[in-house]
């Protein structure tokens, strides 16, 4: 539970509260500096009722084999049981929802602190979800942009503000250019008008005002606003002048002449069908006039329904005196008069009505034609047909006026379409009063679309685009129109990490703005340096959150923890480098140490040798997986780990064992997948050769470009050719994909959302399984059939859990719980299906069985065998065959799949590609890896991965290094070639790292090679 969650708990429990959380330590004795967490007897799991001590203030790591228990004991003994002691510690109406939280199966455990997980999963699918707001920086920016920005009319571009009396004193008494630079002893009158019923201001006609957004407040704000228009105390002209007399007020003031309330007659002069106005005071400009005039002022503002008139006495011998001039305190344009509402934090809130543009409704984009499939092949030029709808038989009509008009306007027919000049490109889209683009194009059609072939048309080019009116920036124009040093809040939010951090460095303001926006750019300036110092520096402020990868959202997860500055407190971290280039591993650690430094403990589970080595304590866990681990291995400094014969780890770090490698490297033999010109995001136009029949892996430091190429640039480029011959995605031309006849995705995405899902379902060995069981002579004589050994249709399985195990209570405003099913006590199953055995065991014991028992117990099955074996061969032969797929990591969840493709046997012409694969794999778990690699080489295919690991550089036959950096300065071609060749280059970052784990291999020969 993170920081900023913690909060909004405690909120949401007290709601009557200061709104304030503050964090006690939720155990009995509190835990010291120098003390340990303790833990005796955890059996979470696989834990084999081991007992350890985690120091307080210093980073322990927490590390061994793929399944040998790291994330039992760090999450689920751990950081579960200081998250329910931190519960109990809430008020009895916040524990009434939890009192069915089981505590983990541990004897005891002393000495914790509140805990914070950091996992590496990205759970966010909210498409408003920002990093701007996933760290609250957004937060900040709505509340200074409300408090200190400025808003220019929409209509003239001129500033709106109100006329406060201190500016108002400025302007009169200071030189220019800021004042009028009145020369001393210049007269004036300062006057406010009087109004009677039925009558509107003639001194400040009210103009045509614009109507605030739409909102249930907008009537009443706009009802709020003085109006000098309108006198709602106003009698008759009696009671009104009796009513100043009464106020104080002694004279009157029209066309240049004072009529004095002492001298009733000199009244009868005056016209009271015209404006008339009440003379406050007489000034003479001097030093010290500035207290009577603000006095003066404010009188008006406050008895002339806020409208105060400087009237400038004409004098020959000051000629610079400006005549008339009128000031009010309403928030409108002073140049055109356009009134606006006053910004508020909510008017910047894209989650809100108030704020949110009313088009896209605050998600940044609408349905629409898809310009991507409008114009599927940037490379063909206008005349080749670049606009696929213009080809078409009845509109080709377009197609030749648009030929005709691009020719008169001078632009090129005969140029790729990406080549063109932006201008051009913008007239072919967006049209002008002559022709009307591909837009008037599908408007005029939007039109049309009552009839049966416009639609089947436009669907075949519909999809997400852009909203037209906010340009994806999501707020309406209001918001856009306040400004803060001459950026809006969506231009902020545009900028990366690093860009943002320089210019709130470099924002300078005025001594009043300073004092009310100080503490917020203290906020803002130290998450976005956090943000930085995490490696996260080339991300946009508005990328969406779900986008994210598991490594750079543990990042932002981190970033946000170290805003909250809690002290005291138990971080868990689940493999924090994932993702993460080896350049910037070192930031990582100087960063789990300032933690470590501020008091805090830090836990890490991770895999990275560097980590390992920064850390101060670590446990190693084995020997093995599943049932053949779960026991600590080794435990202490890293010295005590590597002179442990037994510690696996220890061996890797000591160099005992390595990973060795390859004594021969394939090279490419001709086929290749060409990528030309990749402009897709920071894509600088790169051209990219990909061998086939290999083993290439695509580095380079984090945002340097490598999913924007491989996901989505090549996979769906592949996807699309396949689907509906679309030639190109991203980029100007793809060549050699006739090579390919399909391609495989396997990323860390989950392989099923349903807890039904298990490894057995997903590789097809569950219905061989259910055949075996229907087989038995118990089955026969019951009548069951297959069927009946599914959970997932109604007939043997638990009709009460529906065959899940568990059933979800909810919880209202907290997490749901799920609990054991009371009918089948998880089992899933009707009793009389649990009768049936097979060599002894029932269906649900069955399932209970790690792949490695598994293998074992179905030795005489050899269409089981087959595919669990090749499970075990990929390092995941700990895993239970029932086990659920919702409780599988990233790294299980795609080595899982790799699985289920090695079990196709041949892979002839199959191109794969691997997102970072080594997640969560053990140094011994990377040998298997690149072990089933070589096999799905040696079947026919071809390998891509996008990897970090050097260990898998180093074993590649080639490597694509992209960079240098990431972000805007990121998204070139910088190196290409085997590992050995790569390595030679200067301005890779990635070749600084893998010449030490080559240098510190056997080399290999220039005759050894292929």
């Amino acid at each position: 539970m993170t920081a900023l969650r913690i909060r909004i708990l405690v909120q949401a429990l007290n709601p009557h509260g200061s709104g304030r959380a503050y964090l006690a330590p939720p155990v009995p004795e509190p835990a010291l500096s120098n003390g340990s967490l303790i833990v005796k007897g955890a059996r979470v799991h696989n834990l084999k009722n081991i007992d350890f001590e985690i120091p307080h203030a210093a980073i322990t790591v927490v590390t061994g084999v793929s399944g040998s228990g790291k994330s039992s004991l760090a999450f689920d003994t751990i950081y579960a049981e200081g998250q329910r002691r931190y519960i109990e510690s809430l008020s009895a109406y916040a524990r009434q929802f939890l009192e069915r939280m089981e505590k983990p199966d541990v004897d005891e455990i002393s000495g914790i602190a509140p805990a914070v997980a950091i996992r590496q999963k990205n759970t966010s699918r909210n498409p408003r979800s920002t990093v701007a707001t996933a760290t609250e920086i957004y937060d900040y920016l709505r509340l200074l942009y409300a408090r200190i920005g400025r808003t220019y009319c929409l209509k003239c571009g001129g500033e709106v503000r109100k006329d406060t009396v201190d500016e108002i004193a400025d302007r009169v008494l200071s030189p220019p250019p800021a004042g009028l630079g009145l020369t001393e002893g210049t007269r004036f009158s300062v006057l406010f008008e009087v109004l009677l019923p039925d009558r509107k201001s003639v001194a400040n006609p009210p103009a045509r005002r614009q109507a605030p957004p739409s909102h249930r407040h907008a009537s009443s704000l706009a009802g709020s606003r003085r109006r000098v228009g309108t006198s709602p105390d106003a009698g008759t002209l009696a009671e009104v002048l009796d009513g100043l007399r009464h106020r104080g007020f002694n004279r009157l003031f029209q066309n240049g002449r004072v009529f004095e309330f002492s001298t009733p007659e000199s009244l009868l002069d005056m016209d009271f069908a015209k404006p008339f106005f009440v003379l406050v005071d007489r000034l003479v400009v001097s030093p010290d006039l500035r207290p009577r005039l603000i006095d003066s002022i404010e009188i008006c503002y406050k008895e002339g329904r806020g409208e105060a008139i400087l009237e400038f006495v004409p004098d020959a011998s000051h000629p610079d005196a400006p005549g008339r001039l009128v000031f009010n305190d309403r928030f409108e344009c002073k140049q055109c008069r356009t009134a606006f509402q006053e910004p508020e934090p909510q008017l910047f809130s894209f989650n809100s009505p108030y704020g949110a543009c009313p088009r896209c409704q605050g998600f940044g984009n609408t349905i629409d034609f898809d310009l991507e499939l409008v114009i599927p092949d940037k490379s063909k030029s206008l005349a080749e047909g670049a606009i696929d709808p213009w080809n078409k038989p009845r509109y080709r009509s377009m197609f030749t006026e648009m030929k005709r008009l691009a020719r008169q306007r001078g632009i090129p027919l005969d140029i790729p379409f990406s080549r063109l000049p932006s201008k051009d490109q913008r007239w072919v889209i967006e049209g002008d009063d002559t022709f009307p683009g591909i837009q008037g194009f599908f408007a005029f059609l939007e039109r049309k679309k009552y009839k049966l072939h416009v639609r089947v048309f436009l669907s075949r080019y519909r999809g997400y685009a852009t909203c037209p009116d906010c340009q994806g920036t999501r707020l309406r124009a209001e918001a856009r129109a306040v400004r803060l040093a001459g950026k809006s809040v969506t231009e902020i939010c545009q900028l990366t990490v690093r860009d943002a951090r320089n210019f709130f460095d470099q924002l300078e303001l005025t001594p009043a703005q300073a004092a009310i926006a100080d503490k917020v750019l203290v906020e803002i300036r130290q998450r976005l340096r956090f943000l930085d110092e995490v490696g996260v520096e080339y991300l946009t402020l508005d990328r969406l959150a779900s986008s994210l990868s598991g490594g750079e959202a543990q990042r932002i997860q981190l970033a946000t923890s170290l805003g909250s500055n809690l002290v005291g407190a138990l971080y868990v971290f689940d493999e924090p480098s994932i993702g993460l280039h080896p350049r910037d591993t070192g930031r990582l650690i100087e960063i789990l140490r300032r933690l470590r430094d501020l008091g805090n403990t830090i836990l890490v589970v991770e895999h990275d040798p560097d980590i390992i080595r920064a850390a101060d304590y670590v446990l190693d866990l084995g020997p093995g997986a599943g049932e053949l681990g779960g026991r600590v291995v080794a435990h202490g400094p890293l010295a005590e780990i590597t002179a442990q014969p037994h510690s696996l780890t220890g061996r890797y770090l000591a160099g005992e064992m390595r990973i060795p490698v390859p004594s021969v490297r394939r090279r490419p033999n001709g086929n290749f997948l060409r990528i030309h010109g990749a402009f897709l995001h920071n894509l600088k136009h790169i051209d990219v050769n990909i061998p086939l029949n290999l083993m290439v892996t695509i580095t380079g430091v984090s945002g340097s470009g490598k999913s924007t190429l491989v996901h989505d640039i090549l996979y769906r480029t592949l996807q699309a050719q396949k689907l509906s011959g679309i030639a190109a995605l991203g980029c100007g031309r793809l060549d050699g994909h006739q090579l390919i006849q399909e391609v495989v995705l396997v990323d860390q995405s989950p392989i099923g959302r349903s807890p039904r899902s298990n490894p057995v379902t997903y590789l097809k060995a569950f219905d061989v399984i259910r055949e075996v069981f229907a087989a038995t002579p118990d089955a026969k004589r019951r009548g069951y059939s297959a069927g009946h050994f599914s959970f997932n249709i109604p007939g043997g399985r638990c009709e009460t859990c529906q065959g899940d195990g568990t059933v979800t209570v909810e919880m209202q405003f907290l997490a749901d719980v799920e609990l054991v099913c009371d009918e089948c006590r998880g089992t899933r199953f009707k009793s009389g299906i649990l009768e049936v055995r097979y060599k002894g065991k029932n269906i649900h014991e069955v399932l209970q069985l790690t792949v490695k028992e598994a293998l074992a117990f179905f030795a005489a099955v050899p269409r089981i065998v087959q595919r669990l074996r090749i499970l075990d061969e990929v390092g995941l032969g700990y895993l239970r065959l029932g086990q659920s797929a919702t409780t599988l990591s990233g790294g299980e969840a795609q080595r899982l799949k790799l699985a289920a493709h090695l079990t196709h046997g041949s892979s002839e012409k199959v191109l794969y590609l691997f997102d970072e694969p080594t997640t969560g794999l053990h140094l011994d778990d990377i040998q298997k890896l690149l072990a089933a690699f070589r096999r799905l080489v040696e079947a026919g295919g071809s390998v891509l991965v996008i990897e970090h690991n050097l260990e898998v550089i180093k074993a590649s036959d080639w490597v694509i290094d992209l960079g240098p950096e990431g972000g805007e300065r990121g998204g070139y071609l910088v190196a290409s070639g085997t590992p050995e060749q790569v390595v030679k280059n200067n301005r890779s970052h990635t070749a600084k790292y893998l010449a030490r784990v080559l240098n510190n291999q056997h080399g290999i020969s220039a005759t050894n090679r292929k």
